[in-house]
C-alpha cells in the first residue's frame, strides 16, 4: 500500500520462528522481489513511476547491495540506530500528511541521490531488507516527490536492490526453507491488495500516515525482535 515490500515484518516474523539469519536473509529478499515486482507494476500503471527520479538512487544502490548482500554482520546495534531513525522518520510524516501535498517539489540533488542510494543499497543487501523504508522518508522530507510518486519509485527500488542484494547472497539461496512457494503465493497476494489500494484509492494523506504506521511498527520490531 505505501510502495513497501514487507522485508522488515518477514525478518520479523521469521526470527520469532527461531530461522538462523542464514535462512532468513535470502527469504526476505525473495519475497521482497515478489511483492516490489506487482507493487511496481501496479504504481507504474497507474501513472506514478517516474524514471527521473528512480534512477539517480537506484545507480548508487545496486553496486552497494550486492556489496552488502555478500557481508554477514552482527546487527544489534545496528538495529537499535535504525529504529530510531525511523521513529524520527515516522513523526515527522505523520506530523506533515495534512499540509505535505500542497507543497512545492524541489528538483532531485542528483549527487547527493546517487551518494543516498548507495548508502541505503548497502544497508539493504547487508539486512535484508529493500531500503523503502529509508528511501520513502527521505523523498518526502526532502519533497522531491509527493506520496504516490515517492511510493512508485520506492517499489522500484526494493526491487533492483532485491535482487542484486540476492544475487550478493547467491551461496545461501540454499537455505531458503522448502515452503518458500506458499510464502511467495500469500505475499503477492496481500501485496497486490496494498498495491491497488495505495496506487489508486487511498488520499496522499492517509498514504503518508499509512507509511508513518508502518516505519513505527518496522522500529518495534528492530528494537524488540
Amino acid at each position: 500500500m505505501v510502495g513497501h515490500a514487507g522485508a522488515s515484518a518477514y525478518l520479523a516474523a521469521l526470527s520469532l520462528y527461531g530461522a538462523t539469519p542464514a535462512v532468513m536473509k535470502p527469504t526476505a529478499l525473495i519475497l521482497n522481489i515478489v511483492v516490489a515486482t506487482v507493487t511496481t507494476i501496479q504504481f507504474a500503471r497507474a501513472g506514478h513511476f517516474h524514471w527521473r527520479t528512480f534512477w539517480p538512487f537506484a545507480l548508487g544502490s545496486m553496486p552497494l547491495a550486492y556489496l552488502g548482500g555478500a557481508i554477514t554482520l552482527p546487527g544489534d546495534v545496528y538495529k537499535r540506530i535504525v529504529g530510531a531513525a525511523l521513529v524520527f522518520a515516522a513523526v515527522r510524516l505523520f506530523g506533515s500528511a495534512g499540509r505535505a501535498e500542497g507543497r512545492a517539489l524541489r528538483p532531485i540533488a542528483r549527487p547527493v541521490a546517487v551518494l543516498s542510494g548507495a548508502g541505503i543499497g548497502f544497508l539493504a543487501g547487508l539486512t535484508g531488507v529493500g531500503g523503502g523504508i529509508f528511501l520513502s522518508p527521505l523523498v518526502l522530507l526532502m519533497r522531491w516527490a509527493d506520496a504516490r510518486r515517492t511510493a512508485a519509485v520506492s517499489a522500484a527500488f526494493i526491487l533492483v536492490n532485491s535482487i542484486a542484494g540476492l544475487l550478493g547472497h547467491l551461496s545461501s539461496v540454499r537455505s531458503v526453507p522448502p515452503g518458500i512457494g506458499l510464502l511467495a503465493v500469500v505475499a503477492l497476494v496481500g501485496g497486490a491488495i496494498g498495491a491497488t489500494i495505495g496506487s489508486r484509492r487511498l488520499p496522499p494523506p492517509g498514504l503518508r500516515r499509512a507509511l508513518a504506521v508502518v516505519l513505527v511498527i518496522a522500529a518495534i520490531k528492530l528494537f524488540w525482535v
